[in-house]
């Protein structure tokens, strides 16, 4: 059977909120679409284009983002390193001027409301997340390709498989499930996370995966502390006042600190007791979910939605678990990215696919693997781990009030956090040879639950929450 390479790099992708499949992968869509349409013609000789938005993209696209994103991926903005604060002012700029900077060189006529349909009432057979880019050329000639966004920011082109378009590449410890996983560990003696580092010599040196790694973890650590120092209320029509900025001044009681590391400090300095350490979970996603949802600068993992549980939980190591280590941090993310790797080659990583589960309980199971390698637990304990965290969250719907990624997206990733620190602690003080649910069980019952689930709970906004909040009135 062929192995998918998958990096640790493809899982964790530092991006721009508030959607992975409804964000980043059309806005990445749209930029390959432009590098293939630039191989074949000159970007001055484009006349007109028009994107087509089908399925879950186009009846959640607009909460999402989409059409921005799809825009900004025209433009040739890069999502990794676009200031985010500049990206209103580049929408409202094409809708006043009616036009659009093709490839960021080449003006073109543009209607915003015109020229990206979003068709609610079609679907393309591959995926829920299809769009498609009609160009025309001065010269009459058409050019046209057609996309999936298949979760986590990954894009397939038509035609291709999901793998995508990326090279062959023979990686030392080639995985499908967690028995391969398992497999290599027994054979080598190596833990998960060095199987990884290994395997990621394939791409880059060890220095240079570390350094990246390094740099996913700053990102969120970055992301987390602003969603901590910033108030308001998320856009959207929703009214969510943000809550971690709150929370935040709450529990720290009004100890001084002018940055990140002081700020750890002062929350290492506040106790150990369980209320405490849980709101400080809390607050950690509610910070990193607030971001996401205010187009801020964020990393799926391996979702936009459900960015918050792995720095949540990493940082709650790293604050209550004296895990704060260069080498630790990268052990912890290595070791995430191989169970989120083996979620999306046996089910899926979109809530588009496979409703919340495929989001929130991946993420999850993510954060309890990586935790319980960290705090000194065998292959089989994280694996274990990452199976208790699943089972919990089989069959979590997605259903996004108003197709905005506020409801109850941001708490989910709270209750995500917290599930992957008790499944962690459960699989250290447990023996897994006497358990009776594989995490490949778990993952093929995740899968076969995603394809009964009805289709108005895949991101579509069209049940649960969804339609049981009226917009514009609160709960409570």
């Amino acid at each position: 059977m062929p192995h998918e390479a998958i990096s640790v790099f493809d899982m964790f992708k530092i991006g721009v909120g508030p959607s992975s499949s409804h964000t980043l992968g059309p806005w990445r869509a749209a930029l390959r679409c432009l590098d293939n349409l630039s191989k074949q013609y000159p970007i001055a000789t484009v006349k007109a284009v028009t994107v087509l938005l089908y399925g879950s993209l186009a009846k959640t696209g607009k909460g999402h983002g989409t059409d921005i994103a799809v825009l900004m991926g025209l433009m040739k903005e890069d999502p990794v390193t676009i200031d985010v604060n500049s990206i209103n002012p580049k929408i409202a700029q094409i809708k006043s001027t009616h036009s659009l900077l093709l490839g960021g060189e080449h003006s073109i006529p543009f209607e915003f409301k015109e020229d990206l349909v979003f068709l609610t009432n079609e679907s393309l057979p591959f995926h829920p997340n299809g769009l498609s880019f009609l160009i025309t050329l001065n010269n009459g000639e058409q050019f046209s390709e057609t996309y999936f966004s298949i979760g986590g920011g990954f894009v397939v082109k038509e035609g291709e498989s999901a793998a995508g378009n990326k090279e062959s590449v023979e990686l030392a410890f080639p995985t499908n499930n967690a028995a391969d996983i398992l497999h290599w560990c027994r054979k080598t003696g190596m833990a998960i996370h060095e199987m990884v580092l290994e395997n990621e010599t394939s791409w880059q040196s060890e220095e240079e995966t570390k350094k990246g790694v390094l740099a996913i973890w700053h990102a969120m650590r970055d992301c987390t502390y602003r969603g901590c120092h910033s108030k308001g209320e998320l856009p959207g029509g929703l009214q969510v006042r943000r809550r971690a900025f709150e929370l935040n001044k709450k529990l720290i009681n009004k100890q001084p600190y002018n940055n990140y590391e002081e700020w750890l400090t002062a929350i290492k300095n506040g106790g150990h007791s369980f209320n405490y350490i849980l709101d400080w979970v809390s607050c950690f996603a509610l910070a990193v979910n607030e971001e996401n949802a205010s187009f801020g600068r964020v990393v799926t993992a391996p979702t936009n939605g459900a960015a918050g549980v792995i720095p949540a939980v990493l940082q709650y190591y790293i604050a209550f678990c004296e895990g704060g280590t260069e080498e630790k941090i990268i052990q912890f993310l290595l070791t995430a990215s191989e169970i989120g790797s083996i979620f999306k080659k046996g089910a899926t990583i979109s809530a588009a696919m496979g409703g919340c589960q495929a989001e929130i309980g991946v993420s999850s199971a993510m954060a309890a693997g990586a935790l319980t390698e960290c705090m000194g637990g065998t292959q089989q304990q994280a694996l274990m781990a990452a199976e208790i965290a699943m089972e919990h969250h089989l069959g979590l719907t997605c259903d996004p009030i108003g197709g905005l990624v506020q409801i109850p997206c941001i708490e989910r990733n709270t209750m995500g956090a917290i599930k992957a620190i008790t499944a962690s602690q459960l699989a250290l003080q447990s023996t897994p040879d006497f358990a009776l649910v594989s995490l490949d069980k778990v993952i093929a019952t995740m899968w076969t639950t995603a394809l009964d689930m009805n289709s108005k709970y895949k991101e579509t906004a069209d049940g649960g929450l969804a339609v049981q909040v009226p917009l514009g009135l609160s709960e409570c």
